[in-house]
């Protein structure tokens, strides 16, 4: 897929959190093609990675292993960032794990790992950042949500409580900052098919449901999801704050 160009991208330093596999692989190479200074963390190494991407888009990344429900070392992380590239404009909280559960099997150890990958992770990742986007002279944040949250679907409520939460999070910072010019948003993908979701979940049955839910019949892949990131990064979007943006091929309604 060929993604629009955005100038304004073309320098700006940008920080992805979970960027070395699945949607976050795309979005690290989408940012790196728009000439953008791209940093990302993962808990696994990514090295490899790093070195196909400067091989492909003639950009390399900053790759800094880490694990985000580690506070202090994603904080670390975002520091090294921006010693290396200059303070962070824009902001993708994208890592995320929906590990499947059920409500009666889930404790206190396992409701506070959850939530510290998908909702604390990006409170503190946000956190962090601000300083440097009022320093800047403002910035963008978009934070991954899902539209699973909003199908009211069964069989992860630790997670899908996280998304709701994120997007209350997205609404309460856009409006504390807005008057800083740091946008914040929220991007709700619907089921993308990564290799994660190919292992583990999409049999032929859940695959053939899902697209007779959706508007659009055709499954969504990660670079599906590229382009509105950028989108929500750039000057393009300069007027769109404290909103959530669902890219689902019409499951899900709002408005």
């Amino acid at each position: 897929m060929t993604h629009p160009t955005f100038t304004d991208l073309g320098g700006a330093s940008v920080f992805i959190t979970g960027g070395g596999s699945g949607i976050g692989a795309a979005l690290t190479e989408g940012f790196l093609r728009q000439g953008a200074k791209v940093a990302f963390v993962g808990r696994t190494d990514a090295s490899d990675f790093v070195t196909q991407m400067e091989a492909d888009t003639g950009n390399r990344p900053l790759f800094i292993q880490c694990d985000i429900t580690d506070i202090a070392a994603l904080k670390a992380a975002i520091a090294d960032s921006t010693k290396a590239h200059g303070p962070i404009t824009v902001l993708v909280n994208n890592a995320a794990n929906d590990q499947r559960h059920a409500t009666l099997d889930v404790d206190e150890a396992f409701w506070d790992w959850s939530q510290s990958i998908n909702l604390k992770a990006y409170f503190f990742a946000c956190q962090a950042v601000i300083p440097g986007m009022k320093q800047a002279g403002g910035g963008a944040i978009i934070n991954f949500t899902s539209i699973s949250y909003m199908m009211g679907n069964t069989g992860y409520p630790a997670y899908t409580t996280a998304n709701s939460g994120i997007n209350g999070m997205t609404r309460s910072l856009a409006r504390e900052f807005g008057p800083d010019e740091i946008r914040v948003n929220a991007l709700a993908p619907g089921w993308v098919l990564t290799q994660k979701q190919l292992e583990l979940w999409a049999d032929p049955e859940a695959l053939a449901a899902h697209l007779e839910r959706q508007c659009l019949k055709k499954h969504l892949d990660p670079d599906d999801i590229v382009t509105p990131t950028l989108f929500l990064a750039s000057d393009a979007s300069r007027m769109i704050t404290g909103q959530s943006l669902a890219v689902d091929g019409g499951v899900v309604v709002s408005g």
